[in-house]
């Protein structure tokens, strides 16, 4: 059975090949900050599986996970021009009209706060538990 190419829902909400190829590239040149956080998120907290770099739709998630439907979304400096603030605000409402949070951090906040970011993020998880 062929799959529904306008088919929106399930783990990519029809994310293009484009999309999937640009999260490879992601992938494959992290971040500083990215590479702190998932060494942390690849350890599966609580038992939750992360995916890194997560095509869904035109987008690409820092760290998703699905069972959840939660975005952890690490920010650097460019993120703070007024075109991208728009861009993210756009991001972010079209990820909760499909069911999905998000949490945001900053480069600095991964490098130079990890204890704490870690303990807003387990709290998170804590309440997904629920």
């Amino acid at each position: 059975m062929k799959k529904d190419k306008a088919n929106i829902s399930g783990m990519h909400h029809g994310a293009t090949p484009s999309v999937f190829k640009n999260a490879a590239k992601l992938r494959a040149s992290m971040t500083e900050a990215e590479c702190i956080l998932w060494n942390y998120l690849k350890t599966k907290p609580q038992g939750f599986k992360f995916r890194r770099q997560h095509p869904i739709a035109g987008y690409v998630l820092d760290f998703y996970c699905h069972k959840l439907k939660l975005s952890i979304e690490i920010d650097g400096g460019y993120h703070l021009k007024q075109e991208q603030i728009e861009k993210d605000k756009e991001r972010t409402m079209y990820l909760q009209d499909i069911g999905i949070s998000e949490i945001r951090f900053t480069n600095n906040q991964v490098i130079n706060e990890f204890e704490a970011l870690i303990d807003q993020i387990n709290s998170k998880l804590r309440v997904g538990t629920l």
